[in-house]
């Protein structure tokens, strides 16, 4: 099968690899495409304790496909069913995953892409924030993950204010149903406009009761503790995978905050968010389609990860297409 390997640091070889073969409770997916996720960006960049090459395929994570053979003791899954699926070696036309690890994809969503791991994430985050009608909410990041949680949130009743660099990231807020829009710019000119937008009964702004962080970086985890309000809930949701960082302590307890990592580990928990995904996109209460800009070949992965690094005009999300 043809698949790609992250051969060192800025360089993706497309090679031949072998078939994977399903094992005991697995299935064998024949992948339709997979999405580029900004966690491939630290092992694209280069990172001191990865070893080079990867393995076939190591980088995906976002596959969608059709299940083309059972391993031994599978059931409730057959060989032509399209999945979403929970798998990592999905730069590839193969990959192999549990079968507890993928979901059915139903008729009505025939046709179209479904990158479910990341959508699945974000129906997890939202969950996790506990976003309730009538709160404020400040989202730190309108990429993917902050796109799909403005319309969550906004769904909900929260009055969503998003928070992004690119007025084009602005413009797809408002599309989601954001009520507010601020340029990432300033950090004090946020903090300020933020205040001005959350006036409170004692005259005293009261900032918000929910802020999520989109980005993975520390300014903006910084900015989401500066407006977070008091007994509110800061929600990590940015990638922070690249090295430590520092925290504000004393305004996180001064403010009596919850701090919530919303990054879950255990599949079930994974998987729940992914069936939440297919079903609000199947019953057409959630439409992804404007976030899926940019469409690569396998071997253009290369150019979908740069694309993914450096975004260009327009730029989202990244699908890289194997059929």
């Amino acid at each position: 099968m043809p698949a790609a390997v992250l051969t060192a640091p800025g360089q993706i070889t497309l090679t031949e690899a072998p078939l994977p073969q399903p094992g005991p409770g697995e299935i064998r997916l024949k992948l339709e495409g997979c999405g580029v996720c900004a966690s491939n960006l630290e092992p694209w960049a280069g990172l001191p304790w990865l070893t080079y090459p990867g393995e076939p395929g190591g980088l995906g994570h976002e596959g969608w496909g059709r299940i083309d053979a059972l391993g031994a003791g599978v059931s409730g899954l057959a060989v032509g069913d399209r999945v979403a699926a929970l798998s990592y070696r999905s730069f590839a036309g193969y990959d192999v995953a549990p079968a507890d690890r993928v979901a059915p994809l139903p008729a009505a969503l025939d046709g179209q892409p479904f990158p479910g791991e990341p959508l699945g994430c974000a129906f997890n985050i939202f969950r996790r924030s506990d976003i309730r009608a009538g709160q404020t909410v400040a989202i730190i990041g309108i990429g993917f993950l902050g796109a799909v949680l403005t319309k969550l949130a906004s769904d909900a009743g929260a009055r969503v204010i998003a928070i992004s660099r690119r007025q084009e990231s602005l413009d797809l807020a408002r599309h989601y149903g954001a009520a507010e829009t601020i340029v990432m710019d300033d950090h004090w000119r946020i903090i300020e406009t933020v205040k001005a937008l959350t006036p409170g009964d004692d005259g005293e702004p009261r900032l918000c009761e929910r802020v999520i962080e989109a980005v993975g970086k520390s300014w903006p985890l910084d900015l989401a503790t500066a407006l977070i309000g008091f007994g509110g809930r800061l929600v990590v949701a940015g990638y922070h995978q690249d090295g430590p960082r520092q925290v504000n302590m004393q305004e996180w307890n001064w403010k009596g905050i919850d701090v919530i990592n919303a990054h879950e580990r255990d599949p079930a928990v994974q998987m729940q968010g992914l069936r939440e995904a297919i079903d609000a996109v199947a019953s057409a209460r959630f439409d992804p389609t404007p976030l899926y800009t940019h469409r690569y070949p396998l071997g253009q992965l290369a150019e979908a990860l740069d694309a993914t690094r450096d975004k260009p005009a327009g730029f989202v999300k990244a699908l890289v297409e194997l059929e």
